[in-house]
Order: C-alpha cells, then sequence, then structure tokens
C-alpha cells in the first residue's frame, strides 16, 4: 500500500508508527520541560519524578499501540504548501520552487538553505513520477488529508493529476483516501482536536484506519475541474471555507495578526505574538507564513525592528515595536 501524506512531519511520524508497539517496549530518551506556576525553578526531586511519569507514559503508550505495519519506503511526502503562491504550474516547477524559498527564508540557511529546499524539492518531484508509475499499474494507495489548506491542496492537486484527463489512462488500482476528524479521543477518553496529520503521534495512527473510505469513480475528474479553477484564478492564497478551498487574497488572515497585535504592548517579541495567533485560532497556517506578513507590516511602517534574532534562530526572534 502506497502511503501519501503532504508533510514531512506526518511522513516521519507515520514510518515510526508502521513498527510502533511491535515487541517489548525498547525504552526510550526522553525530554522534559517543567514551568511551575510560581515561576521557581524545579527541584531535583520534582524534575525526576516527571521524567518517570514521562516514561512511563511512553511505555504504556507503546504497549498499547498496534503497529500500522508497511515499509518505510511506501511512504511519500508532498509537502508543497500549494495553499501559498503561483500555482499555474502543473507540476511543481520553478514558480513552486520560489514558494517554499521564499517560506524558508526565515529560518536560518544552516538549517533550510538553498541547498536543502532544492534537494528537497528535487525528491517531490522524483517521488511524484514514482507514485504515478505505481498508482498507473494498479497498486493501491492511501491518502491521508485534513481541512488544513495544505492538506486539502495537495489532495485535490494530487487527484487532479492522476485524472484521466491529465495522465491519458485511468488506474486501474484503488484509492482510498482518510479524512482528519474534526475532533477524536486519546486512549484516556479525553476530547482533543489536530489541525493537521503532522500533529499525530505514532501510537495514535491506526486508530485512524477505521475512517478510510475509497474515492469513488471520477472524483479525480472532479478535482481537475476545481484545481483548474484554482489555478485561473492563480491567487496568493487558498484557504479552506466549508469544506472546499477558495481563493483569497494575501491579507486574509490579518485581521487575526491585528486583533492580538493590539493586545500587546508597544514593545514586543515576535515570537510570543506568532505563537498565541497560532495556539489560539488554530487557522491551519505555518509560522512561516504569519512571519511573512508581519514583514510587511515592517516594511509598510506599521512595526519596527528593535532587536535582530540570535545566530541560528528564525527571524522572527526578535523584539518589534509599534508605529503611530
Amino acid at each position: 500500500m502506497i502511503e501519501i501524506v503532504f508533510g514531512d512531519s506526518a511522513a516521519g511520524s507515520l514510518r515510526i508508527a508502521q513498527s510502533y508497539g511491535k515487541g517489548p517496549y525498547p525504552g526510550s530518551a526522553v525530554g522534559i520541560i517543567l514551568r511551575k506556576p510560581d515561576g521557581t525553578s524545579p527541584t531535583r526531586k520534582e524534575i525526576k519524578k516527571a521524567r518517570q511519569q514521562t516514561e512511563e507514559r511512553e511505555r504504556k503508550a507503546w504497549e498499547e499501540a498496534e503497529p500500522m505495519g508497511g515499509n518505510p519506503q511506501d511512504i511519500f511526502s508532498f509537502e508543497l504548501s500549494l495553499s501559498i503562491g503561483d500555482i499555474t504550474e502543473n507540476q511543481p516547477g520553478p514558480k513552486r520552487l520560489r514558494a517554499l524559498e521564499q517560506l524558508a527564508g526565515i529560518y536560518p540557511d544552516e538549517k533550510y538553505g538553498a541547498r536543502q529546499i532544492s534537494d528537497t524539492f528535487r525528491r517531490v518531484k522524483d517521488d511524484f513520477e514514482e507514485i504515478s508509475r505505481r498508482i498507473l499499474s494498479g497498486e493501491a494507495a492511501r491518502i491521508w488529508y485534513s481541512s488544513n489548506p495544505d492538506e486539502l491542496c495537495g489532495l485535490i492537486w494530487l487527484a487532479a493529476q492522476l485524472s484521466p484527463q491529465r495522465c491519458g489512462k485511468e488506474y486501474t488500482g484503488s484509492l482510498y483516501a482518510v479524512r482528519l476528524p474534526q475532533w477524536s479521543l486519546d486512549r484516556h477518553g479525553t476530547v482533543f482536536s489536530k489541525t493537521c496529520w503532522g500533529e499525530t503521534l505514532p501510537e495514535e495512527w491506526h486508530r485512524y484506519l477505521s475512517l478510510q473510505e475509497i474515492l469513488p469513480s471520477g472524483f479525480c475528474s472532479d478535482c481537475l475541474t476545481l484545481w483548474q479553477t484554482l489555478q485561473n484564478e492563480n491567487a496568493p492564497l487558498r484557504t479552506v471555507l466549508n469544506g472546499q478551498p477558495v481563493s483569497v487574497p494575501e491579507n486574509f488572515y490579518d485581521n487575526f495578526l491585528l486583533r492580538e497585535l493590539a493586545a500587546e504592548e508597544e514593545i514586543f517579541h515576535e515570537a510570543r505574538l506568532i505563537g498565541k495567533i497560532m495556539g489560539k485560532y488554530r487557522l491551519g497556517i505555518s509560522d512561516s507564513f504569519l512571519s511573512l506578513r508581519i514583514e510587511d507590516m515592517i516594511r509598510r511602517g506599521l512595526l519596527k525592528v528593535i532587536t535582530q534574532a540570535e545566530k541560528g534562530m528564525p527571524i522572527y526572534h526578535r523584539v518589534l515595536q509599534k508605529q503611530r
């Protein structure tokens, strides 16, 4: 079974899930961040207790998990951020590469430099050729998607490329899809929600297999029509409204940013602002995109840079000042 996701975090977690829970618990290295409500430093005893509790949770998660099975080489990630930028190319090309480079530009070069982006982009193009060949030859594939704009746009784009009108033939295998539900229960009965498959833990993947559906005949052709509409509009941004991707202006999310910005002091930490927006509104957009919108506000004179980010940190790890 070919497994298709639209983010490298999801792909990494899914690879672990294939064998997670198989055999006796092997143990693992754990790290904890312990913060006390009164702001004081935790004692050694408190740190030890927190570590033991974390290790126990990891052990129980392993013992209660069901391995997904499968081959890690059958997992393919298309992290193309198709909700942002020019989408007039049918296959990922120079325009998509520029969009990815723009998003990665907020990070240090040594972590997400031009070479890394280029290597990732080349791998995505090779992977697309491989899955197309395998699906059209009759192999089954399972697509994991959600209401996250990048994942839903990824599904529509991929299905459009597999349509008979694009590839010249009908696929003979089965195409399955698993949509991330809006609400889920963990093994303790706690209700939680995720914005994308990249937030899924390895021990959780098998629980979603019951949601798998086979994509109906004509689905890919319908997706081609929808994708061509979005391509013709070629807006700078796409979001999801009523379960469907729609074209919107690049300032579509600015009201959320301005709302939280108004609550900040005159001088504030940009990273904290971005974190508040992502955590509070769960819009399914990245820190990179929010950082680029703040850059636009700086260029327009609405904000002023007070301190630069330390070496090796994303550019939004800095202090800004509001301008009147």
